[in-house]
């Protein structure tokens, strides 16, 4: 399990005597600090700094260690990721590392002003001088440090675990962090970094590795995935495989083996409320109030119609009132007439009037003349249409042909206005009687509209499927998936040029008889164009029915989803269901193994270095004496430290690619330490506290006489 933060501020920092030292893990994941010579660290918290801004003020605060979700209330976390002061494990960050050390030595109780205590700090084996110079300048400029040891955590721990009789003085220590793992030799209780090995793959990788594939077979919990719950669920479920190509094999299978290795992790669930039916007087009461609806709206409707009719007939009779007085008037009042009751001239009035009379008609549902009788108004309009030629003028002649123009065109207009007017009357009433049809019995008129439907789509989808490939019963497919010129053609015209082959054939066999039998002529009108025009207009209306049919559908039936446009397969409706537990449920299978399989296989994840178990070859290989049994002595005591190394299997997959990579017959012995994460801690805790300990330090008197330069010749000893 991952460890637990101890942020509580510590109370009894002045209890202890300036002569106890200061113990500081500082790992690329956790920062650990307390005091020498005890068994825990005081303060344990995340090595990592955030700086979001306060949602409302847009100020900035410093946030160090672990995420606190009670932030989100009043800090935009999402645009400041966590920072850390480390590359690999190598500390570059020191703006960021100074809040680090601020936060600790305060938890820790201790004025940040001035540490009075030695401080013993751990780092990476082989740490640039770089880095070390900056780290002892921030811990003697800033907080005034008496004095600064520094020591390879790994070492600490293999150290601390010899005191346990884990293992010998000569061996090799294998420590997997955070973002790097080193392979460090052992010879009479030193190390020898002229022999270690480095690869920059850790824990680190891991947790991202698990993350991304959870991700992608998971991306709608995607939210439920942060890190800290991925770290969670790596050190709880994940191993290291024994054989990795057989434990894929086995999961490929499917076999009971892989099913009891499967891990399944429940997210937050709460189950829908079940959803009762309604009772039979419910439904009767919703169907009441439904024909009330229907009913009241039908009344509305009649009421408004009623109004419309009434309206239509108060304005006919005052248009014919109105031209009964106009033909009481004398001819030299009529302009004045015309001026008072609004209106331009008499044909102004006829033509709102039988306007009127038309829309009356069409508001009672009566047929519409087709044939409107000449009035004189239209006789006296065009005077000239009915005299014969002979006894007129070229001007007359001129001006009849100009008249004989416009009354066709005005009786065009009026006749497709006409048939405009009866094509709607007769949709209305269609829309009436299916209406009626669907209030009658709405179940059956559901149903019989999806099976037009479905008439209709199959008949539009052959013909555009004969369009587009032709009819391939006759065997004329090529292989390479596309069709002829002749497989997409359609039925008539497929006709046609059978026709024209059939009669080319006969023709080429002997003499010329075509024509001679009166069938022989038939075959023209069957080559004819024409049909291809009626199968066009045939297909025109097949679609307008569908887009009728599918336009309804789309009105009464909110479940209903068209057929897809792009080619005949359907676009199936989404299937809504409730949401159960299984689908808030995260398997864990082979993911198990194949995430920790990057600390012996780094290509899993683009890293071209070596696994833990080459490592630990190149490191023997590179020793700098070769007395005889070394080699033996150090593969007989390997101990494993660090976050990464407590997967279960970890050993003997270890001991596994050790032994392939050395001779025949050498002792291989892999231990794991007591403590992997705080062991490192406890031997530096230890070491601080013997006496020998002012020996190794080094004081800020030493800094300011002999400066950064002697910190290149500053060699630890671990060895009391």
């Amino acid at each position: 399990m991952p460890f637990i933060s101890k942020i509580e501020r510590q109370t009894d920092y002045s209890q202890f005597d300036s002569t106890v030292p200061i113990v500081i893990d500082n790992g690329g994941s956790y920062f650990r600090i307390g005091w020498a010579g005890e068994d825990e660290p005081r303060v344990i918290f995340r090595n990592i700094v955030q700086r979001p801004r306060h949602k409302t003020t847009g100020e900035t605060v410093t946030v160090v260690g672990d995420h606190n979700p009670a932030l989100l209330r009043y800090f935009d976390c999402t645009r400041s990721g966590p920072r850390s002061a480390f590359d690999g494990n190598v500390v570059y960050q020191f703006e960021i590392m100074e809040y680090i050390l601020d936060f600790g030595f305060d938890r820790l109780g201790a004025d940040q002003s001035q540490i009075d205590h030695p401080v013993l700090i751990t780092e990476c084996a082989c740490n640039p001088i770089q880095s070390r110079c900056r780290m002892a300048e921030l811990l003697f400029e800033s907080y005034g440090v008496p004095s600064i040891a520094f020591g390879v955590d790994a070492a600490f721990s293999y150290k601390y675990n010899q005191q346990l009789g884990i293992c010998n003085s000569d061996g090799l220590a294998i420590c997997s962090g955070f973002m790097t793992s080193h392979a460090i030799p052992f010879i009479n209780g030193e190390p020898a970094y002229e022999a270690c090995c480095r690869t920059n793959v850790g824990g680190y990788h891991v947790t991202d590795y698990l993350k991304q594939l959870l991700s992608l077979k998971y991306p709608h919990h995607i939210s439920k995935l942060t890190w800290e719950k991925v770290e969670d669920l790596k050190m709880e479920h994940c191993y290291i495989a024994p054989d990795y190509t057989s434990e894929v094999r086995i999961f490929q299978k499917g076999a009971k083996e892989a099913e009891e290795k499967t891990r399944c992790w429940q997210l937050p669930w709460t189950p829908a409320p079940a959803e009762e039916q309604p009772s039979e007087e419910e439904l009767a009461r919703k169907a009441a109030l439904k024909e009330r609806q229907g009913q009241r709206l039908r009344e509305m409707a009649e009421a408004k119609r009623s109004s419309r009719i009434n309206e239509l007939e108060n304005d006919i009779r005052g248009l014919e009132f109105l031209l009964k007085q106009l033909k009481q008037v004398e001819e030299n009042n009529v302009p004045a007439f015309l001026r008072e009751t609004g209106y331009a001239s008499k044909q102004e009035i006829e033509s709102n009037l039988a306007k009127a009379i038309q829309s009356l008609r069409k508001a009672k549902g009566e047929q519409v003349e087709t044939e409107e009788k000449m009035d004189a108004s239209m006789a006296d309009k065009y005077n000239l249409v009915n005299v014969p030629d002979d006894v007129l003028t070229p001007e007359q002649l001129k001006e009849k042909r100009k008249q004989l123009f416009l009354k066709s065109t005005t009786e065009a207009r009026q006749r497709a206005k006409q048939k405009r007017i009866e094509e709607e009357l007769e949709r209305e009433k269609q829309m009436k009687m299916e209406e009626e049809k669907r209030l009658e019995n709405p179940e059956r008129y559901l149903e019989d509209l999806r099976a037009k439907y479905r008439e209709l789509s199959e008949k539009v989808e052959q013909r555009k499927r004969l369009k587009t490939n032709g009819n391939n019963t006759n065997g004329n497919q090529n292989g390479s998936g596309g069709v002829g010129r002749g497989e997409r053609l359609n039925a008539a015209q497929r006709e046609r040029m059978r026709l024209l082959t059939t009669a080319a054939f006969d023709r080429g066999k002997g003499e010329d008889t075509f024509g001679i039998k009166d069938e022989d002529w038939q075959l023209y009108k069957l080559m004819s164009r024409d049909n291809d025009d009626e199968e066009d207009e045939k297909s025109n209306e097949d679609e307008a029915d569908l887009a009728r049919v599918s336009s309804r559908l789309r009105e009464i039936d909110p479940t209903f989803f068209p057929k897809s446009e792009s080619g005949s397969s359907t676009a199936e409706p989404p299937r809504f269901r409730p949401l159960t537990k299984e689908d808030f449920q995260l398997i864990l299978g082979v993911e198990r193994f194949r995430c920790p399989e990057v600390l012996f296989q780094p290509n899993l994840i683009g890293i071209d270095q070596s696994g833990l178990d080459e490592m630990a070859g190149v490191s023997i290989r590179r020793l700098p004496c070769k007395n005889q049994g070394l080699e033996e002595r150090i593969t007989k005591s390997i101990l494993m430290t660090g976050g990464s190394c407590q997967y279960p299997g970890m050993a003997g997959r270890l001991e596994a690619g050790i032994r392939m990579i050395r001779p025949c017959g050498t002792p291989i012995t892999v231990v794991r330490a007591s403590d992997p994460s705080l062991d490192a801690w406890r031997g530096a805790s230890v070491y601080a506290a013997a006496m020998q300990f002012p020996n190794q330090t080094f004081s800020r008197t030493d800094y300011y006489e002999k400066g950064e330069d002697w910190l290149r010749r500053y060699q630890f000893n671990y060895t009391l």
